[in-house]
Order: structure tokens, then sequence, then C-alpha cells
């Protein structure tokens, strides 16, 4: 089962045969209860992780206890890869949103990969660089929104990963709170709530027991858009 973890996680896409069978020999099965951490900003690396079962929070906060959401994972999904590549302290928090299993790589595992095969290593760098890029491009686009916008696009977002697309519209299968959606813009529950019943007094969401709807992907986009205009427009 962990050959296949590895095998089918996108960082391993290119890996060799014989790196292959090290790290499924070197891997182990860590298990993590919902709401337990993981690893803390500044910890040192120990390895990294993919998970197989459950959900994995990345985050930051600052010191006036502040958080903001970077990343929502799910199964095959690869997390504390950069600290194991540049050697250096963890950068956010990984939490377990629910009771969660995942393959974990030690350090040393990798890098005795790496240094076998310079076709993976080579594979790795153009992955993150790729990544990099994503993230640059989507962080400068984000940059321009208002709360009004940001909230519209990450709901978008979400919806690719969490929703039932049907027709024009999408159905959210999985519940977020007013909190989650809070620490993933960066803003208070207060902050949210006002921008959430806006979206929905206008038609563009629904909210039924906790689950929202977007009727209308291409109004919500279109929300998005304007508001970012408005905002260069400032």
């Amino acid at each position: 089962m962990l050959r296949d973890v590895i095998r089918e996680c996108y960082l391993f896409s290119n890996i060799d045969e014989g790196s292959l069978d090290l790290l499924t020999r070197l891997s182990t099965i860590a298990r993590y209860e919902a709401e337990s951490a993981i690893f803390a900003a500044g910890d040192e690396p120990d390895g990294l992780r993919v998970i197989i079962t459950g959900s994995i929070r990345i985050w930051i906060s600052d010191a006036e206890g502040r958080e903001l959401t970077l990343a929502l994972l799910e199964p095959g999904d690869p997390f504390g890869e950069i600290s194991v590549l540049d050697k250096l302290p963890r950068t956010a928090n990984a939490s377990a949103l629910a009771n969660s299993e995942c393959l974990f790589l030690p350090k040393d595992a990798m890098e005795i990969a790496l240094d076998k095969s310079p076709q993976f290593a080579h594979h790795l760098i153009q992955l993150l660089c790729e990544i990099l890029r994503r993230n640059t491009e989507a962080m400068g686009a984000f940059a321009f929104l208002g709360l009004d916008g940001r909230l519209a696009q990450k709901l978008l977002d979400l919806a690719l990963s969490y929703a039932d697309l049907k027709d024009d519209g999408a159905k959210f299968k999985r519940k977020f709170s007013q909190n989650e959606l809070a620490h993933m813009l960066g803003v208070t529950r207060e902050a949210l709530n006002k921008r959430l019943n806006a979206l929905a007094h206008d038609g563009l969401i629904t909210l039924t027991n906790g689950l929202i709807s977007i009727p209308n992907l291409e109004a919500l986009a279109t929300r998005a858009r304007a508001a970012e205009r408005l905002n260069r427009g400032r």
C-alpha cells in the first residue's frame, strides 16, 4: 500500500523504481487525532508526509494570535517537503482537521533518494518551480481584491474540490464554518459574516444548514472580477 501512496503522489510521479523501492522500505504510517498538532512553525524538519486518509490544515499566525489558513489538504496531498529540501525550520503549522493517516518519509530517506537519482532531483526542482509560479500568480491576483472579491474567489476555488458541480452551479458537500473561512482570508469572523450575508442577499450564494450552494458560478466569478476592477481603480 505504501508503495502505491508514494507512486500516486505528484511529487514522485517521475521517480525511478530503485528510489521507489528505497522510499517504500523507509516509510512508515503516522496517525493523528482530529485537532492534533503535527508540527509547528520553527520546528526542525523531520521528514515529509503524504495524506492517506483525513484532512490537514496548513496555517500561520501572528504575535496577536490571528490565524491565516494557507491550505486545506486531502488524501494524496504531500506536505512538509520544502523544509526537508532546504533543511531549514518549518515556516508554517500543520494540524489534523479530522482523524488522519499519513505516510511518513524521514528526511534522511529523501536525501538518499535525491543523491541516488539526479533525474528525480531535477523533476522535483521543476515541479516546485511550477508551484512557486502558480502561487505567485495567485497571490498577485488576490492582492488586488477587496474582501468581497477575495471571498467570492475563495468560494469558487473551494467549489472545485469540495462541491458537486451541476449545470451552472455548485453545491458544497462539506461544511465550512465562518471561522474556517475567516482564517482562509485573514479577517475577523464578524467581517466575514457581513460579506457572506451580502453575497446571500444578492442571490450569489445560499446557506442551508451550514452548507453553501452557488446557484451560478459565472455570476459569482463576475462579482470577483468586478471587485478586482473596483479595487484597481481606487
